[in-house]
């Protein structure tokens, strides 16, 4: 499905400088007049293939914490039968369509745990990209090193001006950094499954998985893989100038499913058993909020429901 952007919208401002990595940002109120929506090609790499995604988690996650976010790295390239759809391997499959449609799959490869914070509780941006370095050393040149700090971890910009970042890397095929902000800025990098920190106070959605914190993760962690993939070095598809990039979801910004506006997420389903909210199936029986993709097959910001 499709969502037309509006004239007039709130959106999220990207204030973090790209120099190698685009971020996915905190929710911040701007009214602001809507553009046409077209990204642009800036002829550069796009990811094609296989890639192997090194997983580290900084700090102390439980493992229920951990497998939310294992789960739905596999549920994005399944290797047997993927869920029925709208599931997170149909919504990632939107990526093909960028640059002659060639797919991008994704394989689960390390799980590593830093539960002794050996670059302490304060990182800086060089931290991050320090930990993805480590992390993506044992993959090779086609890893991508995702980085997950947990919620009593302060990271340079995070929540101010970013919910995670995506970037190059040297000797591999780049990095992802999420933090979880249940603790710090839950309304800003896990809505709409928390009270927002501006704006019209809907009333939040239902985790799917049991943690607001985990749930703003997977949200923030699959925007910026779709901005991995189509934009990787900053020359790939965006709009907008590139020291602060619009990427295939953050173009989309604060839309989940169709008719969505500005503190509406849009439509969602409903677990009957639970009163969950959700937008797509994963592995193991998983249900999960996937922000709207851009499509270029359509010029239009797409939904699963």
């Amino acid at each position: 499905m499709t969502a037309s952007p509006t004239l007039l919208l709130i959106s999220l401002l990207l204030v973090l400088p790209y120099s190698a990595a685009a971020a996915a940002a905190p929710r911040k109120l701007v009214l602001v007049q809507q553009p046409p929506l077209v990204l642009k090609y800036h002829n550069g790499p796009l990811l094609r293939g296989n890639y192997t995604l090194s997983l580290l988690f900084y700090g102390r996650f439980s493992a229920a914490q951990r497998s939310i976010v294992a789960d739905f790295i596999r549920s994005l390239s399944p290797s047997g039968a993927s869920p029925q759809p709208p599931s997170a391997a149909s919504w990632w499959r939107t990526t093909a369509r960028y640059g002659g449609g060639s797919a991008v799959h994704l394989s689960l490869g390390l799980q590593l745990l830093d539960v002794s914070y050996s670059k302490g509780k304060l990182l800086s941006s060089s931290d991050v990209v320090a930990l993805a370095t480590g992390a993506a050393a044992a993959s090779g040149p086609r890893a991508i090193a995702v980085v997950v700090t947990a919620a009593d971890v302060a990271v340079e910009g995070f929540c101010s001006s970013r919910c995670g970042t995506h970037g190059r890397l040297e000797g591999s095929a780049g990095f992802v950094w999420v933090g979880d902000s249940a603790s710090q800025c839950p309304g800003q990098c896990a809505w709409p499954f928390h009270q927002p920190l501006y704006g019209p106070q809907t009333p939040p959605l239902v985790s799917p998985n049991g943690d607001v914190g985990m749930e703003g993760v997977v949200i923030n962690l699959a925007t910026l893989l779709a901005g991995a993939a189509t934009n990787p070095d900053g020359r790939g598809y965006f709009q907008g100038p590139a020291d602060a990039p619009q990427e295939a979801v953050t173009a989309c910004t604060g839309v989940f499913g169709s008719g969505a506006y500005p503190g509406y997420p849009g439509k969602v389903l409903v677990d009957p058993a639970t009163g969950a909210n959700y937008n797509a199936r994963g592995l193991a029986g998983r249900r999960y909020l996937l922000p709207a993709m851009w499509d270029p097959s359509t010029s239009q910001c797409s939904t699963l429901v």
